[in-house]
């Protein structure tokens, strides 16, 4: 049996509409009611929600990006264009309509699985950041449907503790059944009692603590080094003495995770030259900057850069001054 709406006159949808209309207030009063969430609260906020995670294919590898935390880290200018004038970092903010007085920094551990090996880039802050509602890499993979004993490689693209944090958890291995790569003039660097005593003490505790128990399972590298099959390692120094960037193809896609080549989607990128507090040879930084990014753009290649806005992926256009960051849309789904 086929049921008919009966027709409503306009006296009745007049009628509905005045019910609506004085249904209404009501309806705005709940809304109200409910507490608006202060500044003081975001923390909680954020540790109530589950992680961020992005997804997509490479060719026959699968990529899961994981958003370990993101947080405000003051004066854009104190991290980049150290070399520059501070009005004119934030003329190139204002440019960008970003904010002058702070920026937000984010980290972004990556899962590539391909099929024969599920390999983790980088570890996040681990115990370390979770005052601070960050180290949310393991809670990242299990909403990914990973867990850590899934993990069968984890490449350490260089060693400062954004990165190395979630090796260990209370003295222990955080991916139980993974061998380790790195680099292996990170290493040594890190390793060298001749740290001591000097500003990167303090990375050479960090290393001793999370990296070195490792070592025994660790693979140490250098460039054009093979992680896996379809993944390829490349120097890049000069954000660490030993820091390293990788290369992923699977069925004609290609991927390079840059890791902390550059920090700053506008202020590392627009302007390549300019100078990072946390690069540790900042001449070797800025050439390595435009030489990676370069074969970027001119090869057209997509990249995953830990620090760059979530979910992390895109590409880079060439411009006069630098590259122009070009976020990922659809390319991988199609």
């Amino acid at each position: 049996m086929i049921m008919t709406m009966p027709k409503l006159g306009r006296r009745a949808l007049l009628g509905s509409a005045g019910l609506g209309m004085l249904a209404a207030p009501a309806i705005v009063r709940a809304q109200a009611a409910a507490p608006v969430a202060q500044d003081t609260t975001q923390l909680e906020i954020n540790r109530a929600m589950p992680p961020e995670t992005h997804r997509f294919k490479l060719g026959d590898f699968e990529v899961l990006v994981v958003k370990d935390g993101a947080r405000p880290s003051g004066a854009p200018n104190e991290t980049f264009g150290t070399n520059q004038s501070a009005a004119d970092v934030a003329a190139l903010l204002e440019e960008n309509f970003l904010p002058t007085d702070d920026f937000v920094n984010s980290f972004a551990p990556t899962l590539v699985n391909t099929g024969s090996d599920v390999v983790l880039f980088d570890t996040g802050l681990g115990p370390g950041g979770r005052a601070q509602g960050l180290g949310r890499l393991v809670e990242g993979l299990a909403a990914g449907g990973y867990s850590p004993e899934d993990v069968t490689v984890v490449v350490i693209t260089h060693m400062h503790g954004d990165h190395i944090g979630g090796l260990m958890e209370d003295g222990k291995p955080t991916f139980p059944n993974a061998r380790y790569v790195a680099g292996q003039v990170e290493y040594d660097f890190w390793t060298d009692t001749a740290r001591v005593g000097t500003p990167a003490e303090n990375g050479h505790k960090g290393v001793l603590a999370n990296v070195q128990p490792l070592a025994e399972k660790m693979t140490f590298i250098g460039d054009g080094a093979e992680v896996v099959s379809g993944i390829t390692g490349m120097a890049a120094f000069g954000h660490s003495p030993g820091h390293m960037i990788f290369n992923i193809e699977s069925a004609g896609r290609r991927l390079v995770l840059t890791a902390d080549t550059a920090n700053h989607f506008v202020l590392s990128l627009q302007r390549p030259d300019w100078e990072v507090r946390f690069d540790m040879d900042k001449e070797a930084a800025a050439e390595t900057r435009k030489k990676v990014f370069d074969m970027l753009a001119t090869d057209k290649v997509a990249f995953l850069g830990y620090h760059m806005p979530f979910p992390a992926v895109g590409y880079v256009e060439k411009q006069e001054t630098g590259y122009r960051f070009v976020p990922k849309s659809y390319q991988f789904e199609l």
